[in-house]
């Protein structure tokens, strides 16, 4: 967030220039009014980033919860997948094991 933190540091800025500013002089009564301007807008631009970090953080969250369900499927989807090569296996030996005693009655 590197921008967010641009525009906090120069809020901070204009902020203490306000602090240090002196008012009695027209013209600083413009600079002034053109500072407070933009302290109003590095505001308003914070706001709003935050509220787009905010977001993404959220998108984020949801992904990765996403994510960790793909994650635990794949592994119930492999495990049933061994699972059924295990039965399959049985079933081969088993069918070799009948063959053979079809073989012994033949003869």
């Amino acid at each position: 967030m590197k921008t967010i933190d641009e525009k906090e540091k120069k809020l901070e800025e204009v902020l203490n220039e306000l602090k240090n500013f002196e008012i009695g002089k027209p013209h600083q009564l413009e600079e002034l009014e053109i500072l407070e301007k933009q302290k109003n807008q590095l505001e308003i631009e914070k706001k709003e980033l935050q509220e787009k970090y905010n977001s993404l953080e959220q998108i984020n969250e949801n992904l990765k919860i996403k994510l960790e369900e793909i994650e635990r499927q794949q592994i119930n989807d492999k495990i049933k997948e061994e699972e059924f090569s295990e039965k399959i296996d049985e079933l081969n030996q088993e069918t070799d094991s009948l063959m053979n005693e079809i073989e012994k009655w033949q003869m």
